[in-house]
């Protein structure tokens, strides 16, 4: 019974599923730099349209994730597939919680997806850990993430 509820759980994103288990919850104490699941939940999920962008330059295909790079520091772990591959780990760059903007970029951290056949992205799936250990996910086709 209590094995049938962890599943139902993790289904509807209130529990981390087992591929996450290597992690642990984290303090949810707002820090008012954006550095908790508590605080960027409600950005990513109203952002969730822009969380990765695919563009055609220089005869290859990018896949950018600069949103979900944005609000890292609530995140444990995010996963993608492309054309409905295996999920791979997108490494995340650290949060620089000694910084007045932990969750900025420095130098080349958080490099897009690069080298990818031209027009080969045709759809992504994005799955996320948030550092309370909820998930989320979106699916997205090509012509939805588009940068011209």
């Amino acid at each position: 019974m209590i094995n049938r509820l962890l599943v139902v759980l993790a289904a509807a994103g209130g529990l981390a599923s087992p591929a996450w288990a290597e992690f642990q919850a984290e303090d949810q104490t707002p820090s008012g730099k954006f550095t908790t699941a508590g605080e960027i939940k409600m950005i990513l999920t109203a952002t969730k349209p822009n969380w990765v962008a695919v563009r055609l330059y220089d005869g290859q295909d990018i896949v950018y994730f600069t949103q979900l790079l944005s609000w890292r520091c609530g995140l444990h772990q995010v996963k993608y597939a492309i054309n409905d591959g295996p999920m791979q780990t997108y490494d995340l760059p650290p949060c620089h919680l000694d910084l007045a903007a932990p969750n900025s970029l420095i130098d080349n951290e958080a490099m897009p997806i690069m080298g990818l056949a031209p027009e080969s992205v045709q759809s992504l799936s994005i799955e996320i850990l948030y550092d309370d250990l909820s998930t989320d996910s979106a699916s997205y086709q090509r012509g939805q993430v588009l940068i011209p």
